[in-house]
């Protein structure tokens, strides 16, 4: 254990996934093989949406930052977890471990404020069209994503100075794979009530600020879909939001998962394979749910591989 005058720790070990040999490699694999994705995914993303003149429109806009936070997010948190399964000993340095909690909490937060950006979106441009243009303007839409980064740089400022003001003088070892709150907050040798408290109201803030939006937006886009009188129409405007609303719901069903089930049922191990769920696996499905169910995403997709590829070779992958 690495200590500073006997007392005061100054790194800390991550525990990881699993101790058992034999499963080193082939998680080891997959997660590489997931990180791969998700790069891939999300990097692609980015540049459809940049590079497609078809794909200059504000859904598309906080498309393009939901890639890149995605992307930022995997990578805050995968590296290190494909380090732990190949080093015997996974060690993070003090100020290492305080800024992987930083960007962790950061990007965490900033994925659930920039759905809710998204959710009101496709409010608008379902429930006022023809206004669509004028309320989500591109100074509207930049407003909109910078408060997403002020307010989850805030969020995650007030977790990591309030975190920095506690002593670790005992057990160094991390019980998890990354640098999280709760995991660290047990490794204190002093009292955690503040950070408990402050665990709570910024977490239920950010949970009500965010889920409550949604939940009204998507209300009053239902309530405005069962109105139009042609199936077609009812079938074009869910398919506007149906990708959203996915995504929406596999992630904060993760997060529901995580935190929202009886503490009698909780375990470490379950709180590792839901965290390894919302961390890792999320930001590698959510390209795929937007490029599979997104009609415009897969027409410049399909171009760009003709393109690429040629017509003949494109039809045949397709079939």
């Amino acid at each position: 254990m690495a200590k500073k005058n006997d007392s005061i720790v100054t790194e800390f070990v991550l525990e990881g996934l699993t101790d058992k040999p034999e499963l080193q490699l082939p998680l080891f694999l997959l997660f590489q093989g997931i990180y791969g994705v998700t790069v891939v995914g999300n990097v692609g993303m980015i540049l459809l949406i940049t590079f497609s003149s078809k794909l200059q429109s504000p859904m598309y806009f906080f498309l393009g930052n939901l890639s890149s936070l995605d992307l930022f997010y995997s990578s805050v948190v995968t590296p290190k977890l494909l380090g732990n399964f190949i080093w015997e000993k996974n060690v993070i340095s003090y100020p290492g471990c305080i800024t992987q909690l930083f960007f962790f909490c950061v990007f965490a937060i900033s994925e659930c404020y920039m759905l809710t950006a998204m959710a009101y979106d496709r409010y608008v441009a379902i429930c006022s069209p023809l206004l669509y243009n004028v309320t989500m303007s591109q100074k509207v839409c930049s407003v909109l994503v910078t408060g997403v980064y002020i307010i989850a740089t805030l969020g995650a400022m007030a977790h990591t100075i309030f975190m920095t003001k506690l002593p670790f003088c005992g057990n160094n070892v991390i019980h998890h794979y990354f640098c999280d709150i709760i995991p660290l907050l047990k490794l204190s040798c002093s009292s955690t009530y503040i950070n408990e408290l402050l665990v709570i109201l910024v977490g239920g803030f950010n949970v009500l600020a965010t889920t409550m939006p949604i939940i009204i937006s998507y209300a009053f886009i239902l309530s405005n879909i069962l109105r139009i009188p042609s199936t077609q129409g009812r079938s074009k405007a869910f398919g506007t939001c149906g990708s959203h609303l996915t995504t929406v719901g596999v992630f904060y069903g993760s997060i529901i998962f995580m935190y929202l089930k009886p503490a009698s049922s909780s375990n470490m191990a379950q709180e590792k394979v839901a965290s390894v769920f919302y961390t890792t696996v999320i930001p590698m499905l959510n390209p795929l749910i937007y490029s599979l169910r997104n009609k415009d995403v897969k027409n410049v997709l399909s171009k760009v591989m003709s393109m690429r590829y040629g017509p003949s070779q494109v039809s045949s992958k397709n079939q």
